[in-house]
């Protein structure tokens, strides 16, 4: 009996013995595994800065183009009135379109007949509460933006600028 306790014991310090070279593994597997996490991150948040670096420089490259602004003639409009209402409303705008370039301007200007006639006909189904507050201009300019690229195809309008907006 005596003996299985000795052994016990003599159990008991080799697993001692073998712990700290099994934590050592440990420890040095825990910190490769570091250096590599942050050596790959690293590396990816320069090649990121690069590529945003590269990016910023073609958008400038981009941007350096001049933008053309070409005005529609003044329009005044009687609005549909509302239920109920007998006095006639009016619209009078004034509306400028934003082009990419002077390539664009020059394909536009013979078909500014059709789009001042696309405006004409949706702009009298309009009653005045379609321009009651920012999000009614809103949805006019961007309501108007794709029926002026509808009347322009091939060529295209990026914004409809409104310079005048009066409801009387």
């Amino acid at each position: 009996m005596a003996k299985k306790p000795k052994k016990a014991a003599a159990e008991g310090e080799g697993g001692e013995g073998e712990a700290p070279k099994g934590k050592k593994k440990l420890i040095i597997i825990i910190i490769a595994a570091a250096v590599l996490l942050l050596g790959g991150g690293g590396g990816f948040f320069i090649m990121k800065k690069k590529a945003a670096h590269a990016e910023a420089e073609h958008a400038e490259a981009e941007v350096k183009k001049p933008v053309v602004f070409l005005d529609v003639r003044e329009m005044v409009l009687n609005l549909t009135p509302e239920l109920g209402q007998d006095k006639a409303r009016f619209a009078k705008l004034r509306i400028a379109l934003e082009l990419k370039d002077a390539k664009v301007e020059g394909e536009v200007k013979p078909l500014m007949p059709r789009v001042e006639d696309t405006l004409q006909v949706y702009m009298r189904e309009l009653r005045a509460s379609d321009f009651s507050g920012s999000m009614g201009l809103y949805r006019l300019r961007e309501e108007l933006l794709r029926r002026v690229n509808v009347a322009l195809y091939p060529a295209k309008a990026e914004a409809v600028l409104f310079k005048d907006v009066i409801i009387q």
